[in-house]
C-alpha cells in the first residue's frame, strides 16, 4: 500500500541506517539537496514583488482617482478576501503532508488526479509563460516612456529608437537577462529577487516619506489629444499635501475616461485592473522544490507576503487620497515621480518591479513545467523538460519555457493577452478551493492539516469567488479556460494517468455512497420498484465469459457480483490467499466490461463458500436476491480468453503497460475428465440451500453457443431474427393447472422481459408457450394470458402447446409438485416425462408465427428465425439429498440439445399492475 506519498518512505521509518529523510519527501529537481531557500527568500519576496508587480507604482492614482478612496478600499477588501480564501486552501494542503516540486499543480493533481491536476497545470504554466512575458513587454514600455526617442515626455534621455523590432530587441534582449539568472539556479534567482526587494522597498520608502516631506505643489500634465486630432488645454494637478478638503474630495467616485485608452471606466473595469496587479499568491508556492521546509514555509510565507501587500496598498491609498486632487490621480498615474524626493529612485522601483515579476514568472513556470514533465501525462513533448544539472536545477525546463515567452514575445502588444493571463491564474486558484473542499468534504482520516483555519464554508466561497471574478474580468476568456481545461482533461482521461496519487474523488464517492446506503431502508421496499440483484458464482472465467455478460444483461441498473470461492482452511495458510487475487478479477471486470463488484472468499467447501457469500455479498438495501450458476454436466470446459477479442495479449503474455496478461493469472480449464471442485450432490444442494435462503435461482446451460452480437454492448442491429422461448410451466409436472400464473412463472416472464430492454436484444422476439391439458379448450387460457401481459405492459408472441396426453386416461389426478424429482412417480416414468418435454421444446425451437399448438402446420421452421435462449421452469429440488443425483440427471434430460438455456426458479413477487 506505500506509495510515492507514503509516510514510511517520507520519514524513512524503516530504513536499514536509521537515517532519516526529509519530511518533505524527494520533493523536487535533486532531491534534498536542492532544497535550500529559506522561507523569507523563497516565499516572502518573491510573493510580496508578484503582488506589488508595476501595479504599486503606476495604478494607485488609476484606482482611486476614478474609484475614489472609499470605494477603492471596498475593492481592495474584496480582492484580499477572494485571495485570502485561497491562501487558507494552499496553507490547509500544504501542512498536511509531503510538498515536492511543482507548486500549485502538485497540490492539485495529488488531490483532484492527474486529468484535472495535469490540465490545470498545463494552463497555470501558460499562464506563467505569458505573464512572464507581458511583464517584460510591460518593462520595455515603462523604459521608453523615458528614453524611448519618440516619447512625448518632458524629462528622460530620449535616445532609445523605437518601434516594432527594436520592442522586440529590447524585450529578448532583458528575457535574456531574466532566463540567464533562472537557468543558474534558484539560488542565484533568490539572491537576485532580494536585491530587487531591496530596491523596490527603498523606492517604496522614498515615496512614502516623499508623501510628508513634499510640500504642496502644481504639477503641469501632458496635453492630452483632443477629438478632432487637436491637442486639449494643458491641465495642472495638485499636489495639496495632507488636506482634509482634499480628503473629502476624494472620498467619492468620480469615474471618467482612461486617458490612456480612451474608454469610460466603471467599478468593474477598475476593480479588474486592481485585481489582476494582485494575482501573485503563489510565487512562493511554484518554488516549493527549493524550500527547505515547504510545510512550513509555504503558510507562513504566503501569509505574511499578502498581509504586508495589503497594508502597503492600504497606507498609499490613503496617502494619495489625502494629499492628491482628483486631477493628477486621473490625469497622470505615474504621479509618485512628480511628488518623490528623488525621482529616479521611483524609476528604479518600477523597473525593479517589472524584472523580478519577469522573473518569478518564468522560474515558476519552468518549476510546474519540470513537474508535469516528470509524471509523464503529456508524453514525449516535454522530455526536454526532465532534464536537470547535477545540483539538481531544471535548466531544461527553464530553456523549454524560455523558448516559449520568446515566441509570446513575438506578438508584441499583449493588452487583451492579460486578461487571459490573470483568467488562467484565478482557475488554478478556483482548483486549489476546491482541492481542499473536496478533501474537507470527503472527511478522510488522513486529512488533518496542522493549518486549522480554514472550512469547507472558506473552500466553497473560494472558489465561488474566483469563479465570479474570471466573468467579471473577462467572461470571453472564463468561457475558454473552462473549454481548454474540459478539452485536456478529456485527453489525459484518454491517454491515463498514474494512479497511485490518491483521487479525493474516490473519497467523496466513498463517503456519499455510505450516506445513501445507510437510507437505503430495506423494510420499504416495494415489488412495483424490485430489480434483480445477481450474485454469479464464477469457477473459472476462461469458461464463463458467455454467461458473465449474459448475467451483465439480466441485472437491470442492479447489483451485480462475481464471487468465487477458493478451497482451503486459513488456520493450514501463512497467510490469506484470496487478497492477492482482487486484482486479476478486478482486471477481468474491466476487460469483459462488465458493471459488476467482486467477492472472493475461502472456504473448505464450494457449497460452504457459496453459503458465506449469499449471507455476506452487498451492503444495507443492496445485497444478492438471485443466485447465477453454470450448468453442472459433462461438457468440457472451452477457453473463451482464447477467442474473445477483448482478451486478445501480446506474444510475451503481458497487456498494454507491461502488467501481466489475464492469461497468466487464471488458471487453464479443467481437462476433460480431471476431478472437480464441487460434487453432483453439493451442486444441488447449494441450489437448495438458496431457495431455503429465499433467494431466486438461475442455471444457465451452453451460454457460449449465444449469438456473439446478442453478448455485444451496442444496439444489437442485426440482421439475423431470434427468438426467445419462455416456458413458464413446470414440464416435470404436467397436470398442475394454470402453472404460469404462480410466482416462479412470472418471475420468468419479468427476467425475459428484462433481457429484451437490453439493446443488444431489441430485435429479438419474445415468445411465451402456454400448455394445455389434452382436454382443454383452445384460446380460453391464451385469452387470460394476454389478458395479463398487457396488465404488466409485456408485448409477446402467444402460442398454445398440447402437453399432457400421455398421462394416463380417466380424470386426471392432481400431483404433488415434487411427485416426480422426488422419485414418487419412479425413475423411468420421470426420465420419460423429462426426454418428452425435451422432445417438446425442440420442436418449437426454430418455428414461425404461424405454427399451430403443437400441431404439424408450423413446418419444420427452416428458414425462420432460431431461438437464441429459452427459458424454463426449474423445479425444486427434492426434499431428499439421496435424490439430488437423479434431478440433476432429470435437468440434463430436459434440457439436452436446447442450445443456450436458462432453467430459473423464482421465490420472491417480481410483477406489479399498479401504477
Amino acid at each position: 500500500m506505500a506509495s510515492e506519498n507514503s509516510p514510511l518512505l517520507a520519514y524513512r521509518l524503516l530504513g536499514d541506517e536509521g537515517v532519516a529523510f526529509s519530511a518533505n519527501g524527494a520533493g523536487g529537481p535533486g532531491g534534498a539537496s536542492a532544497r535550500k531557500l529559506s522561507t523569507f527568500l523563497g516565499v516572502v519576496v518573491p510573493t510580496v514583488l508578484s503582488m506589488f508587480s508595476i501595479v504599486v507604482f503606476l495604478r494607485i492614482g488609476f484606482v482611486v482617482g476614478h474609484a475614489g478612496l472609499l470605494q477603492a478600499l471596498a475593492m481592495l477588501l474584496v480582492a484580499y478576501f477572494i485571495l485570502a480564501l485561497t491562501v487558507l486552501s494552499v496553507c490547509a494542503i500544504a501542512t498536511n503532508g509531503a510538498v515536492r516540486g511543482g507548486g500549485a499543480y502538485f497540490l492539485i493533481s495529488r488531490t483532484l488526479g492527474p486529468e484535472v491536476g495535469g490540465s490545470i497545470g498545463l494552463m497555470f504554466y501558460l499562464a506563467n509563460v505569458c505573464g512572464c512575458a507581458v511583464s517584460l513587454l510591460g518593462l520595455v514600455e515603462a523604459v521608453l516612456d523615458v528614453f524611448g526617442a519618440d516619447s512625448t515626455g518632458s524629462s528622460g534621455l530620449h535616445v532609445l529608437p523605437q518601434g516594432y523590432g527594436w520592442s522586440l530587441l529590447y524585450g529578448s534582449l532583458l528575457l535574456g537577462l531574466v532566463g540567464g539568472v533562472c537557468t543558474l539556479g534558484a539560488g542565484l534567482y533568490a539572491r537576485a529577487s532580494f536585491l530587487t526587494f531591496l530596491l523596490v522597498s527603498g523606492s517604496l520608502a522614498s515615496v512614502l516619506v516623499s508623501f510628508v516631506a513634499v510640500g504642496p505643489r502644481s504639477i503641469p500634465l501632458t496635453p492630452r489629444p483632443g477629438p478632432n486630432g487637436s491637442s486639449l488645454p494643458p491641465q495642472v494637478g495638485h499636489f495639496t499635501g495632507f488636506n482634509s478638503s482634499t480628503l473629502k474630495a476624494n472620498l467619492g467616485a468620480g469615474y471618467a475616461k482612461d486617458y490612456t485608452t480612451g474608454a469610460m471606466m466603471t467599478f468593474a473595469s477598475v476593480f479588474a485592473v486592481l485585481f489582476n496587479g494582485c494575482t501573485g499568491i503563489m510565487a512562493g508556492a511554484n518554488m516549493s522544490g527549493e524550500l527547505k521546509d515547504p510545510s512550513r514555509a509555504i503558510p507562513l510565507g504566503t501569509i505574511v507576503a499578502v498581509t504586508y501587500t495589503f497594508f502597503i496598498y492600504t497606507l498609499l491609498f490613503f496617502l494619495s487620497s489625502f494629499t492628491c486632487d482628483r486631477t493628477l490621480l486621473q490625469e497622470d498615474y505615474g504621479f509618485f515621480r512628480a511628488i518623490s524626493l528623488w525621482p529616479p529612485l521611483v524609476l528604479i522601483g518600477i523597473y525593479a518591479t517589472s524584472l523580478s515579476a519577469s522573473m518569478s514568472s518564468l522560474i515558476g513556470a519552468s518549476r510546474i513545467l519540470h513537474a508535469l514533465a516528470q509524471d509523464d501525462l503529456f508524453g514525449v513533448i516535454l522530455a526536454p523538460a526532465k532534464v536537470v544539472s547535477r545540483t539538481g536545477n531544471p535548466w531544461g525546463a527553464v530553456l523549454y519555457s524560455w523558448g516559449l515567452v520568446q515566441l509570446v514575445l513575438l506578438a508584441g502588444k499583449l493588452n487583451t493577452l492579460a486578461a487571459v493571463v490573470t483568467v488562467f491564474y484565478l482557475v488554478a486558484y478556483a482548483a486549489v478551493d476546491l482541492s481542499c473542499l473536496s478533501l474537507e468534504w470527503a472527511s478522510a482520516p488522513n486529512f488533518r492539516p496542522t493549518f486549522s483555519l480554514f472550512s469547507w464554508h472558506t473552500c466553497l466561497l473560494g472558489v465561488a469567488s474566483c469563479l465570479l471574478m474570471m466573468f467579471l474580468i473577462s467572461p470571453g476568456a472564463a468561457g475558454g479556460s473552462l473549454l481548454l481545461m474540459g478539452l485536456l482533461s478529456a485527453l489525459l482521461t484518454a491517454r491515463g494517468g498514474p494512479s497511485s496519487w490518491g483521487y479525493v474523488s474516490q473519497a467523496l464517492l466513498f463517503h456519499q455512497v455510505r450516506k445513501y446506503l445507510l437510507r437505503l431502508d430495506v423494510r420499504k421496499d416495494h415489488v412495483k420498484f424490485w430489480r434483480p440483484q445477481l450474485l454469479l458464482l464464477v469457477g473459472n472465467p476462461r469458461g464463463a465469459l458467455p454467461l458473465l455478460r449474459l448475467a451483465n444483461q439480466l441485472k437491470k441498473g442492479g447489483l451485480y457480483v462475481l464471487g468465487h470461492v477458493t478451497l482451503g482452511d486459513l488456520d493450514c495458510l501463512p497467510s490469506d490467499p484470496v487478497q492477492p487475487q482482487y486484482g486479476a478479477w478486478l482486471s477481468l471486470v474491466d476487460r469483459a466490461q462488465v458493471k459488476a463488484f467482486v467477492d472472493l472468499t475461502l472456504s473448505p467447501s464450494v457449497r460452504q463458500g457459496a453459503q458465506h457469500l449469499l449471507r455476506i455479498s452487498g451492503l444495507g438495501g443492496m445485497k444478492p436476491n438471485t443466485l447465477v450458476l453454470g450448468f453442472y454436466d459433462d461438457a468440457a470446459p472451452q477457453d473463451h480468453f482464447l477467442t474473445d477479442p477483448a482478451f486478445s495479449e501480446a506474444a510475451d503474455g503481458t497487456q498494454e503497460g507491461g502488467s501481466p496478461a489475464l492469461s497468466t493469472l487464471f488458471p487453464p480449464p479443467r481437462a476433460p475428465g480431471s476431478p472437480r471442485a464441487l460434487s453432483p450432490q453439493d451442486y444441488v444442494a447449494t441450489v437448495a440451500d438458496a431457495l431455503k435462503m429465499n433467494k431466486n435461482v438461475v442455471l444457465a446451460r451452453a451460454c457460449g453457443a449465444l449469438p456473439p452480437e446478442r453478448l455485444s454492448r451496442g444496439s444489437g442491429g442485426t440482421s439475423q431474427l431470434h427468438h426467445v422461448d419462455v416456458w413458464p410451466l413446470n414440464l416435470l409436472r404436467p397436470r398442475g393447472g394454470p402453472g404460469y400464473v404462480d410466482v416462479c412463472g412470472l418471475f420468468l416472464l419479468q427476467m425475459a422481459t428484462i433481457l429484451g430492454m437490453v439493446p443488444a436484444w431489441h430485435s429479438a422476439r419474445l415468445r411465451i408457450f402456454l400448455c394445455l391439458g389434452p382436454r382443454e379448450a383452445p384460446g380460453a387460457a391464451e385469452g387470460r394470458l394476454r389478458a395479463l401481459l398487457s396488465q404488466l405492459r409485456i408485448r409477446a408472441e402467444v402460442q398454445e402447446v398440447v402437453w399432457g396426453e400421455g398421462a394416463g386416461a380417466g380424470e386426471p389426478e392432481e400431483e404433488e409438485e415434487g411427485d416426480f424429482v422426488n422419485g414418487r412417480r419412479g425413475d423411468a416414468e420421470a426420465e420419460a416425462l423429462a426426454s418428452s418435454a425435451n422432445a417438446l421444446v425442440r420442436a418449437q425451437q426454430g418455428r414461425g408465427q404461424g405454427g399451430g399448438p403443437g400441431g404439424p402446420e408450423g413446418g419444420d421452421g427452416e428458414g425462420g428465425p432460431a431461438t437464441a435462449l429459452t427459458f424454463l421452469y426449474l423445479p425444486r429440488p427434492p426434499a431428499d439429498p439421496a435424490r439430488y443425483t437423479r434431478y440433476l440427471a432429470l435437468l440434463e434430460t430436459l434440457t439436452r440439445d436446447l442450445g443456450p438455456t436458462l432453467l430459473i426458479h423464482g421465490v420472491t413477487p417480481v410483477t406489479c399492475t399498479d401504477l
